[in-house]
């Protein structure tokens, strides 16, 4: 779940506050999951809000934005536990289940502040701009 700021004159976004619940079946260790859950969180934020790749412009980390930790939002985690029958100890997998809710759940925060969807990622100033012109205009 995603709270986030849209300035509706520069098209820009903040997220303010990120609450992601993640079942990891039986919890062994609390601070490398909440780790890792944070990490996942910040590529899909780079994935939602930053990150696009332009051949022959965006091909180093001078050019090719990623979060930084003033990006960062506050993140409450929350951990369902449901252990695995099969998994040692009951645990479960972490790792990609984080990053594949985060885009989609800052893109549907945006529609819900903006009420225009952006349907290409990153959602970027100018993409958010237009998307809500194009509301304005009828489109």
């Amino acid at each position: 779940m995603v709270e986030l700021e849209v300035d509706l004159k520069l098209g820009t976004v903040r997220v303010i506050h990120i609450t992601a619940a993640h079942d990891l079946g039986r919890v062994i260790n609390p601070l490398l999951a909440t780790g890792q859950i944070e990490g996942g969180i910040a590529q899909g934020l780079g994935m939602a809000l930053m990150e696009e790749y332009i051949p022959g412009r965006t091909e180093n980390l001078h050019d090719y934005l990623i979060p930084s930790c003033g990006d960062m939002p506050e993140i409450e985690t929350i951990f369902i536990e449901k252990p695995d029958p099969v998994g040692p100890m009951g645990a479960k997998g972490l790792g990609e289940h984080v990053l594949i809710p985060t885009a989609p759940a800052i893109l549907n925060a945006i529609h819900d502040a903006t009420g225009v969807w952006i349907d290409r990622l990153p959602a970027l100033p100018h993409r958010v701009l237009a998307a809500i012109h194009a509301a304005d205009q009828g489109h």
